[in-house]
């Protein structure tokens, strides 16, 4: 027996506000029932993967010990501009001057989450991409 991927579950002081900025940032519609101020709100990815977001009373603490890493459908550094337009806060810009490397970002709540490049820039330098965030 084997276990699947369902949903990854967000804590947040506002989950539909969180869940609006992450739809924005997706491209995704959040489900059709969740209203500003409802406690739960979810993302249903085309794969079948769902974004769950739940209100939780206590704060962010420490660094997240999984994240999201996105991979946008144009150039990387478009994206990383687009969403620090969203609201998201750069944390740590691992670009590299050949064009390889990452952008770590925190959404409005803090959550970590790393914008990679896109297919046809990794398919473009495909030997720097032994690591996932190359």
């Amino acid at each position: 027996m084997t276990s699947s991927v369902y949903n990854v579950a967000f804590d947040c002081a506002q989950a539909f506000d969180t869940a609006q900025f992450w739809s924005k940032v997706l491209g995704h519609p959040l489900n059709e029932d969740d209203e500003p101020g409802d406690p739960v709100a979810v993302i249903k990815l085309p794969s079948g993967l769902h974004l769950y977001f739940a209100d939780v009373s206590e704060p962010k603490t420490v660094k997240n010990r999984v994240h999201l890493c996105l991979q946008p459908d144009g150039p990387r550094d478009a994206e990383v501009e687009r969403l620090a337009g969203l609201g998201a806060k750069v944390l740590d810009d691992r670009r590299k001057p050949d064009g390889t490397g990452w952008v770590v970002f925190a959404d409005p709540e803090g959550s970590e989450f790393c914008v990679l490049r896109s297919a046809e820039e990794r398919a473009a330098t495909q030997d720097a991409d032994a690591m996932p965030h190359a």
